[in-house]
Parts: C-alpha cells; structure tokens; sequence
C-alpha cells in the first residue's frame, strides 16, 4: 500500500496552487429560477479566509463558513433574493479590494425542468469514449495535462475524444440506441492509466484531451436534435489523488482515514453487502465503505455537510449546463447511503422526471432492490434510497452461465426464469438497467467465442425482457476482449474506423467484413423495432417454466403481445402451442421480427438449434 498520507497534507502550511487571494469559484456561475433557491458558492485562494468577503450590488450573504484550511471559504446566498444578473464577489483586506469575482446568475432554459430522461423506452449505448473515436488530433496531448497520447500503450492515452462520438452518432442513431453513456469525461490528470476516467481531479472540467465543456454540451445538444439523450457517467464515491482539492484539502475529515495501518490509508474490503446486514461488524461496515476503491482514489466522505452540498451543487450544474437526460452513479453502495438518498432527492425535487441508475453490483435481487427507492427490501433495512434505477447484476451474471449449461432443476435456462421470479421485489420493474457484459466485464463474444448465435440469443433477451437494455460499444459488431489475460485494456479495444490509420473502418456498414455484418445487422433491426414497442417498454410479462432447455415468455398489454422463444439446445425442438394457450389467446399466427416471415401458431412450433424468436401474435 501507498502511504498516500505523505502526499495529502492539510494544515495552515499546505502549498495552495495559486498565490492569488483568489482563484478559483465553484460553481463558476449558477441560474435563476432553482426550486432550491440557497446556492453555496467555493471560494479559494490563498488564505482567503484571512480577508473579508463581500458582494456588490446589495446581495446579501445568508451564511460564511470557514474551516481549518484558510485557502476556503463558502459563501451561501439565496438566488430568489438576488436582483440583478451578476455581482461581484470582493476579497477585501481591511477597506482595500485585493480581488474580485463576477459572479453571473443565467436565465434557465424554457422547460428545463420537465426535462426528458431515459426509461425503458430507450436502449443505452456505452462507450469508453478514449477507445472510440478520434475527431479532433490536436487535443490528443495538451500542456496542462499530464499523461500523452500513445496509442501503443494498452493502458494508455489512445486519442479518441468527444468530437469522435459527434462524428459517428448518425452510425449509433441507426444502430438503434437512444441514449448515449460515456465513462467519464471530466478531468482525470493521474500520471498514469487515467483514459478510465474514474479518478478525477477536477469535477467542473471535462479533460481536455477529450474537448471542452463546450463541446460537451454541443454533444448533447446534437444527440437532444435526433431526439436522444446524453447520460453522465457520475462519481461519488471517490475522487483521483490528483484533484486540486486533495491536494489542498479543505478539512482533514473531507476524505476518509484510517488511525491505523499505513498512514491513514486502507483498502476497501468492497464487501457493499454489510450496508444491509443488520447482523454486520462495525468494522466490516467501516472498511467496506470508508476504505478506498484504490491507492489513487481517496474515499469521499459525503457525511460532511460541505462535501455532499459540493456533490449535488455539481450534478446540478452539470444537467442544467449540457442539457443531460441522465445518471449513471459509479460505485453506488460503497457511498454513505443516507448522505446518497440526499443526493438523490436533491436532484430529482429539482428535476422530477430525471433518471438515475445506480451501479448496484451485487449478486441477489433483494440485496440489488433494496437500493431502488421505494423498495420494501429496502424498508425493512430502515432505509429509502431515492434512487429511481438500479442495474441488474443478477441477470447479468447468470446469463453466461445459462447459456453454457444443460437445463436442471436450477441450471440452463432455469436461471434466467429464476431470476425474474424475483421481480416483485422491485418497486419499478420496468426502470432497472439490463445488461450482458460493460466496461468492467468480460467481453460476452469472448466468452462465446464471437459465436453470433449466443450474441443473438443474449441481446434477444435484454431486449425483449423489462427494464433498459444497455449495449456496449463493439458488441453489434462481434468485438471481443479477454480481460483473463490482457486485463481491463483488452475489453476497452479501440473501435476500428475511429482513428484515420486504422485499415478498416466498421462505422460504415458497406466496409464490415462478412462476420461483422451478421453482428450489426441482427442489432439493427432488433434495436429499430424496440424502439416503437410499448409493449416491451410497459407490457406485463407472463413467464412459461423452462421445459428441454427451451424458455417462452410473452410481453403483453392491451393493444398487442409479443412471443418470445429461446432455444439453447444444439438441436431443434418441437414446441406444443397448447401448454402456451392462456398467452395465445387463440392467435393462429404471428410475424417473426427478424425474418419478418409469417409463422403458423396451430399446434405445435418448430424452434432452430441455438436461437431466438420474437414473434408479434396477430389474430
């Protein structure tokens, strides 16, 4: 272990980055119109707070806090009482102005608050936007930042930026995804390994080897034209220990520490289960959620009342700026969760239909659905998270498993069927994130050797169950990675076309090799058709026992129902339609949405080896 302590210093003597009275404001501007009307502002230079503060034009300051390091202040005011569209924020020494700050307060977009998010209308794409594709060379390396580009490197910088994804959205637009997840993009300034993203050193900057804020927002605003959304990867949990604020803390209790072991310093023993275990150790609990994700990623103690106003001022300012339509929350029960079930609260009373999904990696439907809000696994912990969506690692992690075994009495297909038992633990089925593999995971076309039958089979199933699909960038082309052997860089493989010296370029469908093109033009159409599909967005389910490693279930409402049929035998099987008849309802035909031929429902189904069928029942 790091004796990061070492490092991190916080006394009166700390060396601040600016011999400025004042340097940096956060956040940098705010808006009008807030339902929370109290805005904390940052204020930071050097030993700022030895001086007086105070702001033109007849503003008035609710409250001043100041803490043990002299480099801060916060500065709360009330914007509902404030009247004009910017004043100064004067660092006074005495009667004598040493700096000033103009401090804008801008007009919210028409509506902004009723804006539009994801649910399970939409499929998320996620891309690692570092290994997508490279729009812009010239910000490949830049001065301010540490690490450069090498493309040579697995684990290091490749090039590919935001200008790359604004390239290529007419490609994921007719992929079929409607809304766009990116791994982080703010500023992550770490020496080395920093292309993840999830050690971040400054939380109002997006990097600049990946562009500007500016073109941030452009991004979303292009993607919000063709009628889709942009979500943020977003980091609560921990910070890089390159941050300007680790570097200066504000207050020693801003991070977490540890009294023994190596300078304050330990491990996460990332057993996140110990927040609902009403028989845990206090010491389990405290390694769980206050050791650190990793030597370089300090622990963010959201107890601190400043910390979590910090927390959600930022992701306030980050929707309202670029226009997002979403969260994705990194890490989420290794948080403090009643300071996260603020957080979360915050937000969605600032903007009620916003969507956040949590990163709930946990192995069971009840420990996963006690952090959806509502939930009464989560009641009967004494707990409401706030938190509208959670991700369903459950099926993700026994959907390899399914396809790979024989049917028993709790294997094969009997997997999935058992994890949708589960469902009535979810107080929002339909809003839970669905998935196969991410940027975490093993690559699912290298645990299937890039067999386009088991791809079939699996994006079938995310598709057509409740909840988002979520697919990751290069699947819909058969893209392997083993991260067994080449470790988190080979799951997060450069996309072929994204660079121009790249020999192949896969964004365009008329250059995909043959076995690429199965890939693609399977998820097109699948993805194309879900779109308009409202019986698959908010459609009941009726579920039929896996029988001969064959799974048949139907999505239904009042309008239409959907038939879907997994065959994972080596061998066609014959169905008998009449054990199905409560779910037929006397349809004698259906259309098969992939083929688009019309299939006879009269007795008895033929099912193809190793294959998957939707068929939308007509009477």
């Amino acid at each position: 272990m790091k004796k990061i302590y070492a490092i991190i210093v916080l006394s009166a003597a700390s060396v601040a980055f600016s011999q400025k009275p004042l340097d940096k404001v956060e956040p940098a501007f705010w808006w009008k119109g807030m339902k929370n009307p109290e805005l904390q502002i940052l204020v930071y230079g050097k030993d700022v707070a030895h001086n007086e503060v105070e702001l033109s034009d007849g503003v008035q300051i609710k409250n001043i806090q100041k803490v043990e390091n002299p480099n801060y202040i916060f500065v709360t005011v009330n914007t509902n009482e404030i009247n004009v569209p910017e004043f100064k924020i004067n660092i006074k020494k005495g009667k004598k102005n040493i700096d000033s700050y103009t401090y804008e307060l801008k007009q919210r977009e028409p509506n902004s608050v009723n804006r539009e998010s994801f649910t399970s209308k939409d499929v998320m794409y996620l891309i690692m936007p570092d290994r997508f594709a490279n729009g812009d060379e010239k910000n490949d390396s830049t001065p301010d930042l540490t690490e450069k580009t090498n493309r040579s490197l697995p684990n290091g910088r490749h090039g590919g930026d935001l200008q790359g994804i604004i390239n290529n959205l007419d490609y994921i637009q007719n992929l079929g995804a409607t809304s766009v997840w990116l791994t982080p993009v703010n500023e992550d300034n770490e020496k080395v390994y920093s292309y993840h993203g999830y050690a971040q050193t400054d939380l109002y900057k997006i990097d600049g080897r990946y562009g500007t804020n500016e073109e941030y927002r452009k991004l979303s605003r292009e993607l919000n034209k063709r009628n889709m959304k942009l979500v943020m990867d977003y980091v609560t949990n921990h910070w890089g220990v390159s941050h300007w604020m680790i570097k200066d803390l504000p207050t020693k209790d801003w991070i977490h520490w540890f009294d023994e072991g190596e300078k304050g310093f330990y491990r996460s023993n990332y057993k996140t289960t110990t927040q609902f275990d009403t028989n845990a150790s206090e010491i389990d609990k405290k390694y769980a959620l206050d050791g650190w994700f990793d030597t370089t990623m300090p622990d963010i103690n959201q107890k601190n009342p400043l910390v979590l106003k910090y927390l959600t001022q930022n992701a306030i300012w980050w929707i309202e700026y670029a226009e997002l339509g979403g969260f994705r929350v990194d890490t989420y029960p290794y948080n403090d969760k009643e300071a996260m079930a603020k957080w979360a609260k915050a937000i969605t009373d600032e903007y009620p239909k916003f969507n956040i999904v949590g990163e709930t990696w946990l192995n069971t439907a009840g420990h996963i659905s006690a952090w959806q809000k509502d939930s009464k696994t989560g009641e009967a912990a004494g707990y409401n998270s706030n938190l509208p969506s959670v991700m369903d690692f459950m099926l993700y992690g026994d959907m390899p498993k399914a396809l790979k075994e024989n049917e028993g009495w709790d294997s094969g297909l009997t997997r999935l069927y058992n994890v949708f038992t589960s469902d009535f633990l979810y107080p929002d089925i339909n809003n839970v994130m669905v998935f196969f593999e991410n940027h975490d995971t093993e690559r699912w076309n290298e645990i299937f050797n890039a067999n386009p039958q088991a791809y079939k089979i699996a994006l079938t199933l995310i598709s057509t169950v409740r909840g988002i699909p979520q697919i990751y960038y290069g699947s819909e082309i058969g893209m392997r990675g083993d991260k067994n052997k080449g470790g988190d860089a080979d799951i997060r493989r450069d996309f072929p076309g994204g660079w121009k010296s790249d020999k192949q370029n896969a964004f365009n469908p008329s250059a995909q090799t043959p076995e690429q093109k199965e890939f693609y033009q399977f998820s097109r159409k699948l993805l194309n058709w879900r779109k308009e599909k409202d019986v698959i967005h908010t459609g009941k389910t009726k579920n039929y026992i896996p029988q001969n490693n064959v799974f048949v279930y139907f999505r239904y409402n009042d309008k239409e129902s959907v038939m879907v049929v997994v065959n994972n035998n080596d061998k066609e099987q014959t169905l008998d339609l009449k054990r199905f008849a409560e779910s037929l309802n006397k349809a004698a035909k259906g259309k098969e949405v992939i083929s688009g031929k019309e299939i006879s429902l009269q007795n008895s189904l033929v099912i193809p080896a190793k294959t998957s069928l939707i068929i939308e029942l007509q009477k």
